[in-house]
Parts: C-alpha cells; structure tokens; sequence
C-alpha cells in the first residue's frame, strides 16, 4: 500500500479473482472450435487486460479469417460464466481489499462484461466490500487507455493522483499511469508470497 492513496482501484480478473487459468480454458476452447486456431497460453497473457472484443479482433488479424467477433465474445462470456463456481480468489490482493473496507474508497475496474464480472464477485463473496465497479460497457475507451480508472475515481470521489490502482496486466498498469495514478503491479508481490 503507497500511503499517500486515498483510493483504491483493483483490477478483476488476474487480481482479485485467480480466473486467468479458466478464461484461457474457454479462449482455448472457443477458438479451436469455432476458428480451427491453437491459442497459445503465451499469446493468452500478452492480451491480459483487453476487453474480449479487442482480443477477437487481433486474433481476425492473426489468422486473416473473418468472423462475427461480438457473437464469439459473447459466446467466450457465457461459457465462462457456465464454470465461474471453479473460480478462486488471489488472497494477498483481497486481504489489502478487506483490510482497508471501509477506511478507503474502492472501486473494481475491468475489462470484462459487468454481468459476469458481478456473478464471479457475488460468487466469491467479495460484494460486501466493493459497490463500484467500471466494466468495458460503461466507458468509450477500454484499457489500455485510462477511462476505466478515471471512471472509477470519479464514481468514488478521489482525484485520479490519490488512486492506487493494482493490476496484473501489462495494459491495465499503462490505463493506469496515463490517468496519473500510482500503478502496482501485484505480478511480484502475489509471487513472492507464494
């Protein structure tokens, strides 16, 4: 914790939720069922933070095959949601979460729809500590631009220089520093504890 933050701001998928392994288990399957394409763990990660829509269209430019990306997104999203009770949390992020509720403002921004992004936090059972929460449906721009985050400040009431955003991806911690933000990235610290 930087303690200059007057606000939090906490990532989703990756950070709050270890829901990486099941999303990349649907992209897999999507992809090798509906586009015939090997989606690799490595190029899973390198999109980390993109909003399914984005990732979609990148893999039309890879594979030059055209396809209905909004209907495959929605698809990816269902399927996810299908299997959200095998979904676990990232303690170490969550504990900084419970620890400071009701002491700081905090707020969830996502790249993921905000229907399942709710089911998986309902699920867990991290509502209780969280009422705000920015999802690609509710800006112009995903990261890694920094609407998500500006969004969030503005809903809690915290200038964007007094946030603490935590993030596992590469483009949520670039949404990130371009609002002026304090960017930590939890990749080191979730390791290191193990």
């Amino acid at each position: 914790m930087d303690p200059s933050a007057k606000g939090l701001i906490f990532d989703l998928d990756g950070t709050l939720l270890d829901s990486m392994p099941l999303h990349y288990e649907v992209w897999s399957e999507i992809c090798f069922e509906k586009l015939d394409f090997h989606f690799t763990e490595d190029l899973f990660y390198a999109f980390a933070g993109f909003s399914a829509n984005k990732i979609f269209n990148e893999i039309k430019n890879i594979t030059g095959k055209e396809f209905d990306h909004d209907d495959l997104a929605d698809e990816k999203e269902k399927r996810y949601e299908s299997k959200i009770d095998q979904l676990t949390v990232i303690q170490p992020v969550v504990d900084i979460a419970i620890a400071y509720h009701n002491k700081l403002p905090k707020a969830i921004g996502t790249g993921s729809p905000a229907e399942g992004s709710w089911m998986a936090i309902k699920a867990m059972g991290l509502d209780k500590y969280f009422d705000i929460l920015v999802s690609k449906e509710h800006v112009p721009n995903p990261k890694p631009a920094p609407d998500t985050f500006l969004r969030c400040a503005e809903l809690m009431g915290v200038d964007p220089k007094d946030c603490q955003v935590f993030e596992d991806g590469d483009p949520g911690l670039q949404a990130a520093r371009t609002a002026g933000m304090i960017a930590t990235d939890i990749r080191p610290f979730v390791k290191a504890r193990g």
